[in-house]
C-alpha cells in the first residue's frame, strides 16, 4: 500500500511547509509520524520541495515505509511518482513513533528519531552550507552563500542515473537489498559497463557493453539521447542509445528483475515506459527462474527435483537452493548431468581441453563448487568447462548445442540412481510444459479441423 500525502499537520507545527518551493534554508525542520501498528507494504511520503516545472516534476519527501517488520525513515527524491534517490539505500534508519528531517544552523542536513538519536547525516557541519536546494535535473544539493555546492545526492548513487548524471569508473548502482542474500549491480569498469548478480563474496556478470576496439572508459553520462561513454580525453568514445524520440529522463537498474533500462515520460499514457532495456527475453534474466530452476522455451520454470527421503515418503519436493555451499562438511556428492541447459552467468574461468569426466571430477573435488557446465559442439575449437559456486540463471537451448549442466548432489539423491534414466529424467522435466502446450495447440487444431471438414460436407 503506497500513500503519498502533504501532512498539512506539521504545516501548522513548524510553519516551514512550502510545497512549491525548490529550496529551504538552516533551521528548516520536517516530521512525520510512524504508525503505531505495522502494515506490510505501508509507504508513506510527506513531500516538502518540488522543482517548478511541467510535472512530472522532481520532488522532496520525507518517507516512512515498512520493512522486516517495522518502520524505516529515509530522505527520497521522486520524479513524478518513481523514486530516483533514497538516503536509505544501503543502510536502514528504523524508527518508531517519529521520524524527523532537521537542517541545523550550522549546516548539517539529519534524520532522527525519538530520544535525538541521529540515523542519517550529511556531515557538512561547519562548512558554510546555507541552503537545501532539489536542481531541475533532480540533484538534491548543500549550497553555502556563493552556490558553490558542499554535497550532493549524484555523488551517492543508488539504483537510478538520472540525466545528465555522471558516474566514474568504479562506480557502480546497485539493486535494493531485502531478504534475499541476492542482489543486482550495474558496474562501470576500465573497458566495459556489466551487469552483475551478487551473493555474499560472489559475483557472477549476466550482460555486457565494451565500447569497441578496447577502448578506456574513464566515466559515463546520460543523455537525452542515450547513455555515453568518454575517455580520459573527454572524448566520447561510444553510446548505447534510446530507441524513441521521447528524450531520456533516467536510467534504472530493476531491482525486481536485474534488468537496466534507459525511460522516457509517455505524455499519452501519463507514466515512464523503457526505450531501451538490456535484456528482451525472459529467460536471459537470472533469476527468471528460483535457485535450482530452469526456464524452458515457453518462459516458464521447471525444478530439478531431487530423490530426499521426504520424496520416498511420496511427498514433491521444489526448487532447492539448500544444497550450493554445503558440500564442505564431508557430505558425499556426486553430479546429476542434464544436457540441453545452458547458464546466463558469466564471468567464470574458462578450462578448455578437458574431457566430460574430468569438468565433472573438477566440481566434485572443490567443496564450494555447486554446478559444472560442460560444452562440446563442432563450432567450438576445444570442450569448454565453467566452474559455479551457484545453481542460477539456468534456461533451456536447443537440443545438439553440446551444452551439459552438472549439479551436484548429495549422493544418492537423483531421481533416478541408475545411470541411464538420468538423460531420459531431464527431457521429461525441461519437457512437459512445452509438450503439454504443444499437446494442447495440436489437439485443438486437429479438433478444429474435423468440424471443419464435418461442416463443409453437411453443407
Amino acid at each position: 500500500m503506497k500513500l503519498f500525502f502533504p501532512f498539512l499537520f506539521f504545516v501548522l507545527l513548524f510553519n516551514y511547509f512550502a510545497f512549491s518551493e525548490s529550496d529551504v534554508g538552516v533551521g528548516y525542520k520536517f516530521m512525520v509520524v510512524v504508525p503505531m501498528k505495522y502494515d506490510v507494504g505501508f509507504i508513506g511520503s510527506g513531500f516538502f520541495m518540488e522543482t517548478n516545472e511541467t510535472e512530472p516534476n522532481f520532488r522532496v519527501a520525507l518517507s516512512i515505509e515498512g520493512v522486516n517488520g517495522k518502520y524505516s525513515c529515509s530522505l527520497r527524491v521522486f520524479v513524478g511518482d518513481v523514486k530516483v534517490w533514497d538516503s536509505g539505500h544501503y543502510s536502514k534508519f528504523y524508527v518508531t513513533e517519529k521520524c524527523l528531517v532537521e537542517f541545523t544552523m550550522d549546516g548539517d542536513l539529519r534524520l532522527k528519531g525519538p530520544n535525538e538519536k541521529v540515523g542519517w547525516k550529511t556531515g557538512t557541519s561547519e562548512q558554510g552550507v546555507k541552503r537545501l536546494q532539489i536542481l531541475k535535473t533532480g540533484n538534491l544539493v548543500l549550497l553555502d552563500e556563493l552556490n558553490n555546492i558542499k554535497w550532493q545526492s549524484f555523488n551517492f548513487p543508488t539504483d537510478v542515473m538520472l540525466r545528465s548524471q555522471q558516474l566514474d569508473i568504479a562506480t557502480r548502482l546497485t539493486s535494493s537489498r531485502t531478504n534475499s542474500s541476492l542482489f543486482y549491480s550495474f558496474e562501470i569498469e576500465n573497458n566495459k559497463v556489466a551487469l552483475y548478480v551478487n551473493s555474499g563474496k560472489l559475483k557472477y556478470s549476466y550482460w555486457e557493453f565494451q565500447p569497441s576496439m578496447n577502448r578506456s572508459i574513464t566515466y559515463i553520462k546520460l543523455s537525452s539521447k542515450g547513455l555515453l561513454f568518454f575517455d580520459v580525453k573527454y572524448k566520447k568514445i561510444a553510446q548505447i542509445p534510446s530507441q524513441s524520440i521521447h528524450p531520456i529522463k533516467f536510467l534504472a537498474l530493476k531491482n525486481e528483475t536485474g534488468n537496466f533500462g534507459l525511460y522516457y515520460y509517455s505524455s499519452e499514457k501519463s507514466k515512464f515506459e523503457a526505450s531501451f532495456q538490456a535484456l528482451n527475453r525472459t529467460c536471459d534474466l537470472p533469476i527468471s527462474c528460483k535457485p535450482y530452476g530452469i526456464c524452458t522455451f515457453s518462459n516458464t520454470c521447471s525444478c530439478i527435483q531431487l530423490f530426499t527421503n521426504d520424496d520416498r515418503k511420496g511427498s514433491s519436493s521444489d526448487c532447492n537452493e539448500g544444497f550450493s555451499g554445503g558440500f564442505c562438511g564431508g557430505i558425499e556428492a556426486e553430479m546429476l548431468e542434464i544436457d540441453n541447459v545452458n547458464s546466463v552467468l558469466k564471468g567464470v574461468t574458462e578450462i578448455i581441453n578437458v574431457s566430460r569426466g574430468t569438468c565433472s571430477d573438477l566440481c566434485l573435488q572443490d567443496c564450494k563448487c555447486a554446478a559444472a557446465l560442460y560444452i562440446r559442439n563442432a563450432s567450438a575449437a576445444a570442450a569448454e568447462c565453467y566452474l559455479y559456486r551457484l545453481v542460477l540463471g539456468l534456461k533451456q537451448v536447443d537440443e545438439g548445442t553440446g551444452f551439459s549442466y552438472m549439479v551436484k548432489v548429495p549422493k544418492g539423491s537423483g531421481r533416478y540412481d541408475e545411470k541411464h534414466n538420468v538423460k531420459r529424467w531431464i527431457f521429461v522435466v525441461v519437457g512437459v510444459f512445452d509438450g503439454f502446450i504443444i499437446l494442447i495447440l495440436v489437439g485443438g487444431f486437429g479438433y478444429w479441423l474435423i468440424k471443419r471438414r464435418s461442416h463443409s460436407l453437411n453443407s
